[in-house]
């Protein structure tokens, strides 16, 4: 899968176009297939270190949550969890 990540922290052009391997998915979590996503400005902040010390995010990081998705595969059935990645 393609994805938009951040591996160091910094003003500009930090993030990259990588391709990733699928996700795992366990039979409680949902598999969406995005058509594209915006990297908004929370994302241009999270990239520029604004929020590091109170949110410390694992890098490589995964940018761009706002999506049009359509489900994959979902829950079983009375399932309620959900995974954010």
């Amino acid at each position: 899968m393609k994805a938009f990540i951040i591996e160091g922290y910094g003003k500009g052009s930090v993030g990259r176009v990588a391709d990733l391997p699928e996700p795992v998915v366990h039979e409680d979590d949902v598999l969406i297939q995005v058509h594209a996503a915006g990297v908004n400005a929370l994302d241009a902040e999270i990239s520029n270190g604004e929020f590091k010390r109170i949110l410390p995010y694992a890098l490589p990081l995964m940018l761009g949550n706002d999506v049009p998705r359509r489900s994959l595969r979902v829950l079983k059935p009375g399932g309620r969890r959900a995974r954010w990645w």
